[in-house]
């Protein structure tokens, strides 16, 4: 029998330094040893295959090896024939990159191929083998990519990967050569989030006792945090500092950083960081500009604006690293706070320390001038920065346009909109949007189309909040054309209106008396799936009752009905007002409001008022009293709307003693009197020619911020022209006009003062 030895003497192998242990230790019982099986009675090469055949370019004499006849003797082979060709085929791949460390050639061989071609237990031996030997010079990437190529097919066949631990230890005599793959197996397991696995092979390569690199516990531990595991990274955080590899300035970092994040149900805790922090620095690790740059950005963040500024402050004066992100912190927490003043002298301070401003420095407190209103200041710093050639981007000259916009300044918005054209910003969607807001705000929609028209021109898509906002303005404006044809366009566009938007292209219908073209675009909106809802209805209801078409109204309910709406107390109330205000028919509320509850739909206070109001103009004061009394025995509050129906009909039947008495229990009960509590109660002590207490309720009204109305002073100027004060009259004329209110018809003819009043003015 022939003595076969491996010659690791090679030039292929020896230049590229891969073997950094002695033959001696890859001879021993490990890596190269359990490539050899014992099957069938006789020595065959399994993966030691690629013995054999790299001995056809390398037989060495063992004369010419200093090991031991004992260590040789461990690889004493038989030469043999392959009768596998498929095997021997992969032996010699496996061979060559032994030989070769070819990259190219190994990431050409994919796993699951080669379990296809060669079986899945030759495969995972000479994948093992390749992973090793890549790891051991050093060629962790390539091997970290072998080691993906293999867990992935696990995951895709539904195998165990936790046996991949066990497949992979090279020697349970020599657990620490496969440190270095352990550790690459962590990174595979923990970047594809197998967390679970990952930490398992932690775990068993402690058991064990291999001495993982803190490299790779830093990336689990980065990647629990990241996948919001608390106790897991709480866990490893502990078994690190109990048993290793000790915890290096990025572990405390990734620590820092995991406790000074939001996450989902656990806001920041600044006390677990600053224990960390100062845990850190005990330990004599030295944090980096980022783990400060964290924890102050933290600070800010909580609002402790003081402690991070004093954190700055400390760092300073013990010359400890501070950088821009450091100070862009801080910047933003002054600002945050409504303290761009303070921001800005923290820059000043910053650039005296050597420390450049950046785009961001500038942008933060733009923004937060332009906020305060202060634009002047903003755009100062935009000025600064291009002298200092930083071209300011276009969110922070956004900014400005947002300013000029809030005050109202839409003409100097426009100019700087264009200036910024000019000097070469193509405006997005923000700066378009900031601008066409402030002209619909404006009521100005021939300006806001133009700008509609540029930003199609120039291929910036118009997003849901233009396009509705346009629809809504159109309709506001009574251009029900238009607004339907953005509408349309909005749909081509992709873009569904909500509801609220489709409804006021509803009300313009009604608005019009267009009932059944309004019913249709109803139909229209739900082959878009935009549901109608009761507020839809309501628009329809009221403007019917608006129109006098109670009847119709009604017949507004079963189809509610068709469409799984339920009408609500306002659907019933408002038909119940409508024909509460027919002179015909006005018993028809009475009747509704009686059948109300074997609809299912109990009467509230305001419907309790729409018949109270009924019953008094009609001089029931009988039965609105009961109605009134009802309501407080019910529990249901008596608004200002109540009392003064109340007050209003006692008026009417001109027993203006109770309506006074009803006034001042008004104001027992805390119920502010509005205008046309005033007005009534102006006109009844008129009619009475009572024009002291008439004047009195008039300053009454302004020590209450009650402005008078135009019913008011024609009621008051009828009252003293029932007492013949012609001239108090005119005066009273006079202040109505001054105040900006326009006398109407009666003003001018019914109280005989039309022509003379015409002429003084």
């Amino acid at each position: 029998m022939q003595l076969l030895v491996l010659n690791l003497q090679s030039p292929n192998l020896g230049l590229m330094g891969i073997f950094r242990y002695s033959r001696t230790c890859l001879l021993k019982p490990g890596l190269l040893r359990s490539l050899l099986i014992w099957r069938r009675g006789c020595l065959y090469v399994h993966f030691s295959d690629l013995s054999a055949l790299q001995l056809e370019d390398n037989v060495s004499h063992y004369s010419s090896m200093s090991e031991t006849d004992s260590d040789v003797d461990k690889f004493m082979v038989p030469r043999i024939k392959f009768k596998n060709p498929k095997r021997c085929e992969l032996s010699r791949l496996v061979v060559e990159l032994l030989k070769t460390l070819n990259w190219d050639v190994a990431r050409q061989v994919k796993f699951s191929k080669s379990v296809n071609v060669y079986g899945f237990f030759n495969s995972i031996n000479a994948f093992r083998t390749i992973v090793h030997v890549f790891a051991l010079a050093g060629l962790q990437r390539e091997a970290q990519y072998l080691l993906t190529d293999i867990v992935f097919y696990y995951k895709e066949e539904n195998l165990n990967v936790s046996g991949l631990f066990s497949t992979f230890l090279d020697s349970p005599e020599c657990v620490g050569r496969s440190a270095t793959v352990f550790s690459l197996l962590i990174k595979v397991f923990a970047s594809n989030k197998m967390l679970a696995d990952a930490k398992d092979v932690f775990m068993q390569a402690k058991k064990i006792g291999v001495e993982l690199n803190i490299s790779s516990c830093n990336f689990l531990l980065k990647c629990l945090a990241e996948g919001d595991k608390l106790e897991a990274v709480r866990s490893l955080f502990d078994d690190l500092k109990n048993s290793g590899p000790s915890p290096n300035v990025y572990t405390y970092t990734i620590m820092i950083n995991f406790y000074c994040k939001e996450r989902h149900g656990q806001n920041i805790d600044m006390e677990q960081a600053s224990l960390i922090l100062e845990e850190m620095e005990k330990k004599g690790e030295n944090p980096t500009v980022v783990t400060y740059g964290v924890y102050i950005h933290a600070l800010c963040r909580v609002g402790s604006i003081e402690d991070a500024w004093n954190k700055i402050q400390d760092l300073r004066s013990s010359n400890q690293p501070l950088n821009i992100y450091c100070y862009n912190a801080l910047i933003q927490g002054f600002c945050q706070k409504g303290r761009p003043d303070e921001a800005l002298k923290l820059l000043e301070e910053m650039k005296d320390e050597g420390i450049s401003p950046d785009i961001y420095s500038y942008s933060i407190l733009v923004n937060a001038f332009c906020t305060e209103g202060d634009i002047e200041s903003g755009m100062n710093l935009i000025q600064e920065m291009e002298h200092c050639n930083k071209k300011p981007p276009l969110v922070c000259c956004t900014s400005v346009l947002m300013g000029l916009r809030t005050k109202g300044l839409v003409n100097d918005c426009l100019n700087f909109f264009h200036e910024l054209s000019a000097k070469g910003y193509k405006h997005d969607l923000i700066s378009y949007s900031t601008v066409i807001h402030g002209f619909l705000k404006g009521h100005n929609m021939k300006s806001a189309n133009n700008l509609v028209h540029e930003m199609r021109k120039n291929g910036v898509v118009l997003d849901y909040i233009i396009y509705i906002s346009l629809i809504r303005e159109y309709c506001r404006k009574g251009c029900l054309k238009e607004a339907l044809k953005n509408f349309c366009t909005m749909l081509q566009d992709g873009l569904q209106p909500d509801i609220i938007t489709c409804n006021h292209i509803v009300d313009q219908y009604c608005s019009r008396g267009q009932f059944e073209e309004a019913l249709i675009y109803i139909n229209q909106m739900k082959d878009q799936n935009i549901l109608p809802n009761s507020y839809t209805y309501s628009v329809i209801i009221n403007w019917l009752c608006k129109y006098r078409a109670v009847d119709k109204a009604w017949e507004v309910l079963p189809i509610m009905f068709k469409d799984n709406i339920f009408p609500s107390v306002i659907h019933y109330t408002t038909i119940m007002d409508g024909y509460a205000k027919q002179f015909k028919n006005p018993m028809k509320a009475w009747k509704l409001y009686r059948k109300m509850p074997k609809l299912g739909c109990k009467p509230d206070n305001v419907t309790r008022t729409v018949l109270v109001d009924m019953f008094s103009k009609r001089g029931k004061m009988s039965k609105a009293l009961d109605l009134f009394k009802e309501m407080a025995e019910e529990g249901l509050s008596r608004d200002e709307f109540a009392f003064t129906a109340i007050i209003d009909g006692y008026c009417r039947v001109g027993n203006v003693k109770r309506a006074w008495s009803m006034y001042k229990k008004m104001k027992r009960n805390n119920v502010t009197p509005n205008v046309k509590t005033y007005t009534c109660l102006v006109d009844g002590f008129c009619k009475l020619k009572r024009l002291d207490m008439a004047t009195m309720l008039i300053d009454d009204m302004k020590r209450n911020n009650v402005t008078p109305d135009v019913k008011t002073y024609t009621a008051l100027i009828a009252g003293y022209q029932r007492i013949e004060n012609i001239d108090r009259a005119y005066e009273v004329f006079d202040e109505m006009k001054k105040k900006g209110i326009s006398p109407d018809h009666i003003a001018y003819v019914t109280l005989g003062l039309g022509a003379d009043v015409v002429t003084e003015d």
